[in-house]
C-alpha cells in the first residue's frame, strides 16, 4: 500500500502474501502431511518429520507474532505520549486505557481523540476493534508490520 492511498477501518488490516498466502499454508499442509505419513507408516523417522514440520510451522508463526508484540508496545508509548500531549491534566484517566484502546486510537485523529477517551471511559466502546469503527476521521498508518 502506498503512502498516499487513503486508509480506513475496512482496508486497514496488513497481508503480507508471501507469508499469509504461501508460507504459512505450505507448512501447515506439510505438518499435516507429516503427521499422516507418521500414522500410516509409524517409525522413528516419520514421528520426527512430523515434530519437525511441526516446529517449522511455529517458527513462522512466531516470527510473525513476536515483531507485532513489540509494534503493540511501540503504539503503546507513542499513543500515550500523544494523549498526553493532546489531553493535558487528564494522567489519571489516560492510565485507564488498556494496550488494545491505545492501539485502536491511533487511527483517530487529533481531533476526535478526546471524544473517543471520553466514550472508551464511560464504557460506550471498549475493544480494540470498537475503538477502530468509531473513528470518524481516520489518520493512516502505512509503516506498521
Amino acid at each position: 500500500m502506498s503512502d498516499d492511498s487513503v486508509q480506513n477501518y475496512g482496508n486497514h488490516r496488513r497481508f503480507l502474501p508471501p507469508w499469509h498466502f504461501f508460507a504459512l499454508p505450505i507448512l501447515a499442509i506439510n505438518f499435516i502431511v507429516e503427521v499422516v505419513v507418521a500414522v500410516r507408516e509409524p517409525s522413528l523417522i516419520t514421528g520426527w518429520a512430523a515434530v519437525v514440520a511441526l516446529a517449522l510451522v511455529l517458527v513462522v508463526v512466531f516470527a510473525r507474532w513476536m515483531p507485532l508484540r513489540v509494534q503493540d508496545r511501540l503504539i503503546s508509548l507513542e499513543e500515550t505520549l500523544r494523549l498526553q500531549r493532546l489531553l493535558p491534566g487528564r494522567h489519571s484517566d489516560l492510565e485507564k486505557l488498556t494496550l488494545d484502546q491505545l492501539i485502536g486510537i491511533r487511527f483517530a485523529s487529533d481531533a476526535e481523540v478526546g471524544h473517543l477517551v471520553d466514550r472508551i471511559l464511560a464504557g460506550e466502546i471498549g475493544t480494540r476493534d470498537e475503538v477502530k469503527r468509531a473513528v470518524q476521521h481516520w489518520r493512516s498508518d502505512h509503516h506498521r508490520a
